[in-house]
């Protein structure tokens, strides 16, 4: 048996994106060159910004492209943050921000900005009246994700963008694990600023994208974080990654065509996935459980076991999970996530992230669910932690 449920770290590549790519292979110019080769590879990246564009609720012009999510919020945070404002700037941010966030707005932290991290409900959701709290004459930007990569909680950012607005602050969002799995059109949501990811929609690894709202460059105090040439209209150098922009491109178009009933399904497929579970295994948490969240995502804290010990019995048995965000493995330290909303670090510890795609199946659902209450069975029949009697 081999299944993969961890689909919020990366994804496995769509047909019509392996067919994308092999195309495309001997598409060698360099889009920046001048003769036939390059200006026909120019012509392909163009096309594929503008679907990717349309995919997202927006126009090409306002697409960046970047090498990941990470490198696209680094970006607008230290290309926004960096500068003499003539006082100290002060950031608002959440405290269960993608690592790329949390661990960017410490180091803004040391270089002089002042930064606020929102907590969260005990369902993984920040208030708006918080965020309002928050603000001071000094704020100059607010950075919160759509939808949380370990618990899948969906933030309210539309309501967030619409204060921010009002108050003239520049709102920035993480948008990675949207696209596919949320519907919305960028351009209606007010946001200035948001992140995205390929690989988290079935394209490949290595790119990603900044998205602005107002498309001219000269209206944001940017500085690029990547200087050396003229590439994404002097905002990042650096020659595009232009088989992953195709390749991205051919993944939105597949998307698109189904993207509702692919939704569904997989929302189906998480929520059984719970139901049987409750029904089958005590002691559990479903972090997020009662809030809004993104379909694919299950995150369980399982009582008086560690989740690492969970994760590689159920490798063994062939099923793929996680215990957090990919960017965090090999640390130690209970998840931020988990300890925002419970504050509990054994809970935070006994968690595992269950995240479906449209390559899974309802066997898929049952066999996981049957190995994971025998993982567990065993883990706590050999657990000092266990209540004993």
């Amino acid at each position: 048996m081999s299944l993969y449920l961890d689909n919020n770290a990366t994804t496995s590549l769509h047909p019509a994106v392996k067919e994308a790519i092999i195309e495309f292979l001997d598409s060698y110019g360099n889009p920046g060159s001048m003769h036939e080769a390059g200006r026909r590879v120019k012509d392909r990246l163009d096309s594929a910004r503008e679907e990717i564009a349309s995919f997202l609720g927006t126009t090409p012009t306002k697409i960046m492209f970047t090498s990941c999510a990470s490198e696209s919020n680094n970006t607008i945070l230290k290309s926004l943050l960096l500068h003499d404002f003539g006082f100290k700037p002060h950031m608002i941010t959440s405290a269960i921000e993608h690592p790329s966030i949390i661990t960017t707005a410490r180091y803004l932290e040391k270089n002089g900005v002042d930064v606020t991290y929102l907590p969260v409900t005990k369902d993984g959701i920040i208030e708006i009246s918080a965020l309002e709290k928050a603000i001071t004459d000094r704020t100059v930007l607010v950075s919160i994700m759509h939808a949380n990569n370990e618990i899948g909680t969906v933030q309210p950012i539309e309501e967030a963008a619409k204060l921010l607005t009002q108050k003239n602050i520049f709102f920035h969002s993480d948008m990675v694990q949207a696209p596919g799995k949320i519907i919305f059109n960028l351009d209606s949501m007010d946001i200035d600023a948001a992140s995205f990811s390929a690989h988290k929609m079935h394209a490949p690894k290595g790119i990603g994208a900044l998205y602005f709202k107002n498309s001219k460059a000269e209206n944001f105090p940017f500085t690029p974080l990547i200087h050396g040439g003229h590439q994404e209209n002097g905002l990042r150098a650096g020659t595009e990654n232009t088989i992953g922009i195709i390749a991205w491109a051919a993944a939105c178009r597949a998307i698109k065509a189904d993207v509702q009933n692919e939704i569904d399904y997989i929302k189906n497929l998480r929520d059984s996935f719970e139901n049987i579970i409750k029904e089958s295994i005590s002691d559990i948490v479903i972090n997020g459980e009662s809030a809004p969240r993104k379909p694919c995502t299950s995150n369980v804290s399982f009582k008086y076991v560690e989740g690492e010990s969970i994760l590689l019995r159920l490798d063994m048995e062939g099923i793929a999970v996680s215990t957090g965000s990919a960017c965090s493995t090999g640390s130690l330290d209970p998840s931020h996530v988990i300890m925002a909303l419970h504050n509990d670090p054994e809970t935070a510890h006994g968690s595992i992230r269950f995240s479906f795609s449209r390559e899974n199946s309802m066997e898929d659902v049952q066999a996981t669910a049957a190995a994971l209450k025998k993982t567990i069975d065993f883990l706590r029949s050999i657990s000092p932690l266990t209540p004993k009697g």
